[in-house]
């Protein structure tokens, strides 16, 4: 296993061996722009930190193809989930403040949630079969994607459910439960309805508390709901690929209204991401700002969800958004407050323990507390859990952990 000091004697070693920093450097970038020689994957960019140090970033391929406009660290990207991961730690900061309970009902905070119903099914008429719920739904629950609360992409029956016109776009939380409260796993619009919460609590929108509290302290200053105007130039296009492999690019429509998808809704470079990730990485603080206290990320960090399996075999039903889904095959997932946890090494990369996720345009982060490393590979294509983005991730994470093991 790589220690920690093995990953400061790499950053110290190569700060000291400007051949051996380019070296290192060359062979991921050579890595990267192989990655998108084929045209499959138009544009990437990753980044790999210690909790105070960048040890590689880079970019290849193109931000926009059509107009061969090159990828670049500074690019603005959808993260999509991976807005999750910043909700839990607001979440988080109002439980420290003593302003929400993890084991209170979330209808206490908001009363919609009060009456919830699970749905069972539906009848010959295609008419959905409701019962109530045997358990409220706990934050906690929501934190934990045990809520019952799911996505119409991995979940046959709330597809049909929102297909046949019972869920409006206009209130899209105001959905049946898959299941009852703290009995499966499954991932879904928990972390959505969480984002609500810290509206209500905090008396300000997602938007103005995330640059508040977690933004400005930490310097991300290319992370929005909406992109400014001033910078939309530098935002990726998206793009939907075919099995084929062909790029067909999505259309942007700037986001309006006063609705903060705290589920997905963010924009952000990989460098400010990864400042966020490296303030997890160091207990919850960057620079002298802190975002959170050690003890909150360590709860975080363990696992919530008990003998239940995390992220294991999800099927789509819907395609054009995404394949199948099994983050970690051969390991059995748990689930923290806000991440996944795998509970087996990954050969020549993260060790047990570590946190991850993702986000829908083929955007992914790890953070391995134990060997003080974060990554982050981020595309910007269509449908997730994309085979060729994966095996670049898997090379990367080999790649990164290799030099810090060379530097030994």
């Amino acid at each position: 296993m790589i220690a920690r000091r093995i990953l400061l004697t790499l950053i110290g070693v190569l700060a000291c061996v400007p051949g051996r920093s380019a070296e290192i450097a060359s062979q991921i970038d050579a890595l990267l722009a192989s990655s998108v020689e084929n045209g499959r994957i138009p544009g990437v960019i990753a980044i790999a930190a210690t909790s105070d140090e960048i040890i590689y970033e880079g970019a290849a391929g193109f931000r926009d193809v059509e107009s061969s406009t090159e990828m670049t660290i500074d690019t603005i990207t959808r993260i999509a989930s991976m807005t999750k991961a910043i909700t839990s730690v607001a979440v988080m900061q109002l439980v420290e403040q003593g302003n929400i309970e993890l084991e209170s009902p979330v209808g206490e905070y908001l009363p919609q949630f009060n009456e919830v119903e699970v749905l069972e099914g539906f009848d010959a008429d295609n008419k959905p079969i409701l019962r109530a719920a045997k358990a409220a739904v706990t934050v906690h629950q929501l934190l934990t994607h045990t809520s019952g609360y799911v996505y119409e992409i991995w979940n046959e029956n709330a597809a049909r459910y929102a297909s046949s016109g019972h869920a409006t776009d206009d209130d899209f939380l105001d959905v049946p439960l898959a299941f009852d409260p703290g009995t499966k796993w499954e991932y879904g619009i928990s972390t959505d309805i969480l984002g609500v919460l810290v509206e209500v609590i905090s008396g300000q929108s997602l938007d103005d508390y995330f640059r508040e509290h977690i933004f400005i302290p930490l310097g991300m200053s290319d992370t929005y709901f909406i992109v400014p105007e001033e910078k939309l130039a530098r935002l990726a296009t998206a793009y939907s690929k075919s099995e084929q492999g062909e790029l067909t690019p999505i259309p942007y429509s700037r986001p309006t209204g006063d609705f903060f998808s705290g589920g997905g809704g963010l924009r952000s470079t990989a460098r400010d991401y990864v400042r966020f990730l490296q303030a997890i990485l160091n207990g919850g603080e960057l620079d002298g700002a802190r975002m959170l206290s050690a003890a909150s990320v360590n709860l975080m960090s363990q696992n919530h969800i008990g003998d239940l399996e995390a992220a294991d075999s999800i099927t789509t039903s819907d395609p054009r958004l995404s394949n199948d889904v099994n983050f970690m095959p051969d390991s059995v997932d748990k689930f923290g407050l806000g991440f996944l946890i795998n509970t087996d090494p990954i050969p020549g990369g993260r060790p047990t323990g570590s946190l991850s996720w993702a986000g829908l345009y083929n955007s992914y982060y790890w953070i391995d507390p134990k060997n003080d490393i974060c990554g982050v590979v981020i595309t910007q294509i269509l449908p997730f859990f994309d085979a060729d983005v994966l095996a670049l991730l898997s090379e990367f994470e080999t790649a990164v952990y290799a030099a810090a093991m060379q530097s030994d």
